[in-house]
């Protein structure tokens, strides 16, 4: 397996969903960044189960921070973050455990790892370990916004219910942070509705979420094989769910010309803008100064309680599965934190590379966008 991404700034996971634990380290952190461990609580609450829309499963994710640091500050050395697992039921995947899940890993990890693989609740592959990812990047968060970037994501659909796209980067990511139910306009109730109305026939639904980062200035990347688009999209497809994503205009471009696609720059006040966005923030591989803005399509949960076929892993013999216990209708609510906190670890990467691993908890400015 490859637990880890980074270059600099290095993340590495641990455990699995129905485990003693589940974790996250992370190595390269400049010395000095303040870690409020209230607000890695709140993060981790965001992604938190909240009611019908959610699983059953209700973790109170009471982690704790074993190195990397004193006083309430980075200390230089690997930060390592430990997550009880305690609201476990293995039992109720103990009668299909040879049953591969349909659009799950089951059938692969089986295959690649020679049956020896963890199966209860998905094992390494649940989507129970992205708490970790969230617990790692509410460690940098804070740092970045103290240098001016900010990264926000919000649901841009669900099912046939849509949100508006990010338009004002001054009010809506801070409006997108502060809701439990990321939307930025007046549609929380008719997305809870097409969740619930999914739910009501055992089934479950997907979408859309879109992510924006402001702030970040330009410059930051590593072409060829390293472009800021290229390792976003490494990160994003690590989560569980996520089965494609679009950088801007993204997939329009391929109906527009180019007088529609191109953004044509201009100076405002010494820093250098462009009309449009449609490149999402991005040219060459580099980050042009304009807010980074992606889309991401998710898939719907693909554990659902209706009878499906499948194939006994142990036999090769046809089977029918209709699965039961604690599962999510949707994860379009609970991913967009994971994404955002993914993000950030990527980004923190970034800056270390471009301008040294000590940048992050430095003084140093640069031209807000």
């Amino acid at each position: 397996m490859k637990n880890s991404i980074g270059t600099q700034v290095i993340l590495t996971l641990f455990g699995e969903s129905h485990g003693p634990m589940i974790g996250a380290v992370l190595d390269g952190l400049a010395p000095g960044i303040k870690v409020d461990e209230q607000f890695i609580g709140r993060q981790l609450s965001r992604r938190r189960p909240q009611g019908a829309t959610d699983t059953a499963r209700v973790e109170e994710d009471r982690f704790t921070i074993a190195s990397g640091v004193f006083n309430g500050f980075t200390t230089g050395a690997p930060l390592c973050i430990l997550i009880p697992n305690e609201n476990v039921r293995s039992a109720d995947y103990e009668k299909t455990a040879m049953l591969a899940r349909p659009s799950h890993a089951d059938y692969a990890a089986h295959i690649r790892y020679h049956g020896f693989e963890d199966w209860r609740g998905g094992g390494h592959f649940s989507g129970r370990i992205t708490a970790a990812i969230v617990a790692a990047g509410a460690v940098v968060i804070p740092a970045l916004e103290a240098k001016g970037i900010r990264i926000a994501t919000h649901i841009l659909q669900c099912g046939s219910v849509s949100d508006k796209e990010f338009t004002d980067f001054t009010t809506e990511p801070d409006l997108v942070n502060s809701r439990v139910f990321p939307v930025i306009d007046n549609v929380e109730q008719a997305m809870t509705d097409v969740i619930l109305n999914a739910r009501a026939g055992n089934d479950s639904v997907g979408g859309k979420v879109q992510t924006a980062i402001t702030g970040l200035m330009p410059g930051i990347g590593e072409p060829w094989f390293d472009s800021l688009e290229g390792v976003i999209s490494k990160a994003m497809f690590a989560i569980g769910g996520v089965k494609g994503i679009e950088f801007g205009r993204g997939f329009g471009f391929a109906s527009a010309r180019g007088s529609q696609a191109n953004d044509q720059l201009f100076n405002d006040n010494g820093c250098i803008r462009t009309l449009t966005n449609n490149n999402g923030g991005i040219n060459g591989g580099l980050s042009n100064g304009m807010p980074v803005l992606f889309n991401l399509a998710v898939k719907p949960t693909p554990s659902i309680a209706q009878q499906q076929r499948t194939v006994n892993m142990e036999t090769g013999q046809d089977a029918l599965l209709e699965l039961h216990g604690r599962h999510d209708p949707a994860i379009i609510r609970r991913i967009c934190i994971v994404v955002t906190s993914l993000t950030a670890i990527v980004i923190s990467d970034m800056l270390a590379l471009r301008y040294g691993s000590d940048w992050l908890s430095s003084s140093a400015t640069h031209c807000n966008r």
